[in-house]
């Protein structure tokens, strides 16, 4: 499932990630084990309310590195 966000249809970062699952039909949430709870609390809230599946992944440089940007990323959203 993490390959799939290579592709087009992804938001990357948590506020975006925030806006999408608002307002837009979100397929599934990747988190990374290590993003501060702060950050993505909210997210995973929303994502148990709307019935959305969160993705673990090991940590935010393999999250950054599967969305093909070079920083790392606390949290990122496939679209459907």
């Amino acid at each position: 499932m993490l390959s799939k966000l290579n592709g087009t249809n992804k938001i990357v970062g948590a506020k975006q990630v925030k806006r999408a699952l608002n307002s837009q039909e979100v397929e599934a949430v990747f988190i990374a084990n290590d993003a501060d709870n702060k950050v993505i609390n909210e997210i995973k809230e929303i994502c148990i309310s709307k019935q959305i599946q969160v993705i673990y992944v090991d940590n935010m440089k393999k999250l950054g590195d599967a969305c093909g940007i070079d920083v790392n990323a606390a949290t990122a959203a496939l679209l459907k």
